[in-house]
């Protein structure tokens, strides 16, 4: 499934000391609350890191995934340059270094090095990490799966519900045990009520990337194949009250929001998606992404939409799932 439910995941596993000093940094970075003179923890973390192997790691989207030892525990770490915000420009102009690499006529190019505390790396730290992590971060080949209503009582929903698949991590949130101060915006009510946090993959310091999640109160729909004509209520109430609390915090309008739900979901327990237009945030592709407006409409024409209609999916080529269609001669 994809990389977010991974480092989410790894909230929920018991953890020594170690993890513990590992989340806490992780959450200082996420959400800016690092005390001044306190890096030496965080320094501490990383500086026995001994890597093993390079996962995956992309020139376009500027990271690298890579897996080794943390105080002899397996670890992932994922290293990701932030963008470059408007209000650092001014800075960058006047407190950078130039060295000129090329110049011909009127074009010219330079390695330009930036003040220390503009030149950030997010990073990410997952121990201890599992094997599951590991192969979730491996760069692999994915195959498009068909998968019909019939299908996902037979193959699907079977596998979902032998895995297991932990989802304490969202309950924690939900029953404001962990990332209280994280929430955006909640409706409290059981039925129609969720609430709005920041993605772990925004690092909130600029509205280009915005990535919010909203997560129902529900506990009993799992994803897309579970809704009917009777929970457009909450989705119409996720819909107009995350587009409007997003507009209140972040002055975002609707017409620059993305608002979709993936199919398969990175975790079973029915959360929506929200980033801005211009982003090209990851799982948000036709063959994943389902524009929560248009699940909206299909649900008020057929009741049972999402319970018949044939869905597409990409799975990668270790997914556990991807052997259970391969095996019932589906693909």
């Amino acid at each position: 499934m994809a990389d977010n439910a991974v480092k989410r995941e790894a909230d929920s596993i018991e953890t020594d000391e170690l993890s513990q000093k590992v989340k806490r940094a992780k959450a200082d970075h996420e959400n800016g609350r690092g005390e001044a003179g306190k890096e030496p923890e965080s320094e501490s973390i990383l500086s026995g890191f001994k890597t093993s192997n390079i996962l995956r790691d992309s020139a376009r989207e500027k990271n690298i995934f890579v897996h080794g030892k943390l105080a002899d525990q397996d670890a992932v770490v994922i290293l990701e340059k932030t963008p470059i915000r408007e209000d650092n420009l001014p800075e960058i102009f006047s407190g950078s270094r130039l060295k000129l690499e090329m110049k011909n006529d009127i074009y010219s190019t330079y390695r330009l090095q930036v003040p220390p505390h503009l030149n950030e790396i997010k990073t990410t730290v997952v121990c201890p990490a599992t094997e599951k992590h590991v192969k979730k971060y491996q760069r692999q080949d994915s195959f498009l799966v068909e998968e019909t209503g019939k299908d996902y009582q037979s193959i699907t929903l079977p596998y979902i519900q032998k895995q297991s698949f932990s989802v304490q991590w969202v309950y924690n949130i939900l029953e404001k045990k962990a990332e209280a101060d994280r929430i955006v915006y909640e409706d409290p009510d059981p039925k129609v009520g969720f609430v709005l946090l920041p993605d772990f993959k925004w690092d909130q310091k600029q509205v280009d990337d915005l990535y919010l999640i909203a997560i129902v109160h529900q506990r009993d729909i799992k994803s897309l194949r579970d809704l009917t004509s009777e929970h457009t209520p909450l989705l119409q109430n996720i819909f107009q009250k995350g587009k409007e609390a997003i507009l209140q915090r972040y002055n975002l309008p609707a017409s620059q929001l993305r608002v979709y739900l993936h199919y398969q979901p990175s975790y079973y327990h029915l959360h929506v998606h929200f980033t801005k237009l211009g982003y090209e945030a990851p799982g948000c592709s036709v063959e994943r992404a389902h524009l929560l407006s248009d699940v909206i409409q299909n649900l008020q024409s057929d009741p049972d939409y999402y319970k018949n209609r044939t869905l597409y999916f990409p799975l990668r080529a270790d997914d556990g799932l991807l052997s259970k269609f391969k095996e019932a001669g589906r693909l």
